[in-house]
């Protein structure tokens, strides 16, 4: 009974959400970017802080000949200094700093939401890969069955000589047939599960469970440019032009210069006084034009640049959105036209070719041709299906929303029916 649990367990059917769910929780990927974002958050609190004061400790003037060298006392000029400076930060630098880190944080986040939105739907893909070539087999399959009852019918009907020789060659090429397609499609399907355990690890050998339909996204519909904006790249893309602003605005809290205050302490020989100094040091600005304002420019330089580049990956992103929902309703119109037009005509013609080859009046052969019609339409059905399926993770996985570790996917839609062959 123990023994049989594992097995039990191994045979529960893989769901699509599921392989999502175990996908993004066993990715390295996604623990990386984890931890970079968790890293720039660190660093956002430090860049705000002033700089750590520097503590001075010497020796000055120290007597290095004569009846007084190496004392430390009987010299009036030598002295034991301890002395604290402090770089004083402006608050308006500060600020900018901080901002700065801020938005690499900011860009840390985005960064993880797009590695785990790309995650997500190379595991669906792989999944739905998987899938449709087993759906592909057990057509076959069943197509074989078939073959192979006809198959049995012609090799009786030429022993009872009603039937003919050239029809048990063609039935029993048929079958042959159908074994060449379905070794095919075996080889495709162990392909699939090793692409899919690249995501999901041993999970992949699992039996996949039944496909849902396949919904566009809620943003499908409305302005696609207001919603694009949340994707990943996008929001990224928005960052990085937050960043250069942020560059900008320390370049120009630069121009004006941060300054030092030191505190020292000197002790001197018993027989003289002990001395405090205060000194305050100032950086001289001297070419500020070429120096301090050349840097602003270059840094409002790169606000620009960052800002077309913003705007040209929108109107990329905006028109690859487009094409594939123009696909998505392409296939989606064929699909409908296989279900209502193409299918029910390829069964009605192998019916009619059986009914004439049962009457006497028509040939094994034309039943034959008609069932790898019928065959070779289902197949395309499938490969439809597969097309749609692939245009519905690039758009359900786009992440255009607040992005959730395994939110269950939206999978209902009537203009894309699914069927099991």
């Amino acid at each position: 009974m123990a023994g049989g649990a594992p097995a039990r367990a191994q045979a529960v059917p893989l769901s699509l959400d599921e392989a999502v769910a175990l996908a993004t929780g066993q990715s390295a990927r996604v623990k990386a970017t984890e931890a970079q974002a968790d890293a720039a958050r660190q660093m956002a609190v430090a860049a705000g802080q002033r700089p750590d004061p520097v503590l001075k400790l010497g020796i000055n003037n120290l007597p290095v000949d004569g009846p007084d060298r190496w004392s430390l006392t009987r010299d009036f000029m030598t002295m034991r200094s301890v002395g604290l400076m402090q770089e004083l930060t402006r608050a308006d630098k500060r600020r900018a700093r901080a901002a700065r880190a801020a938005g690499e944080a900011d860009a840390a986040a985005v960064a993880q939401r797009q590695v785990t939105a790309e995650l997500q739907r190379d595991a669906a893909l792989a999944w739905l890969e998987r899938s449709f070539q087993q759906s592909m087999r057990e057509l076959l399959v069943t197509q074989r069955i078939e073959a192979e009852l006809q198959l049995q019918a012609a090799e009786a009907a030429y022993r009872g000589g009603k039937g003919m020789q050239a029809d048990v060659l063609a039935a029993r090429t048929e079958v042959e047939t159908m074994h060449d397609r379905i070794a095919q499609v075996d080889r495709m399907l162990a392909v699939s599960t090793i692409q899919l355990g690249r995501w999901i690890g041993d999970a992949a050998a699992r039996p996949v469970a039944a496909r849902p339909a396949f919904a566009p996204p809620p943003w499908a519909e409305g302005d696609l440019a207001m919603h694009l904006t949340g994707h990943p790249q996008i929001a990224g893309a928005t960052q990085q032009v937050a960043l250069a602003q942020a560059e900008a605005s320390i370049a120009r809290a630069e121009r004006q210069a941060d300054w030092s205050v030191e505190l020292m302490y000197s002790q001197r020989g018993p027989a003289y006084s002990n001395m405090v100094s205060l000194n305050l040091s100032v950086p001289l600005q001297w070419d500020q034009k070429q120096r301090q304002d050349r840097e602003l420019a270059a840094r409002q330089s790169q606000v620009n640049r960052a800002a077309a580049e913003l705007d040209d990956l929108l109107r990329a992103h905006e028109a690859e959105v487009r094409a594939l929902l123009q696909e998505w309703q392409s296939e989606a119109g064929r699909l409908r036209r296989h279900d209502e037009k193409l299918l029910p005509l390829a069964r009605q013609r192998v019916e009619a070719a059986l009914s004439a080859y049962r009457a006497g009046s028509g040939s094994l052969t034309a039943v034959l041709e008609a069932r790898r019609t019928e065959i070779d339409t289902r197949m395309e059905r499938l490969r439809i299906e597969m097309e749609i399926s692939r245009r519905w993770a690039q758009l359900e996985f786009l992440d255009l929303a607040v992005p959730t570790a395994a939110s269950p996917a939206r999978h209902q839609i009537a203009d894309a029916p699914r069927s099991r062959p």
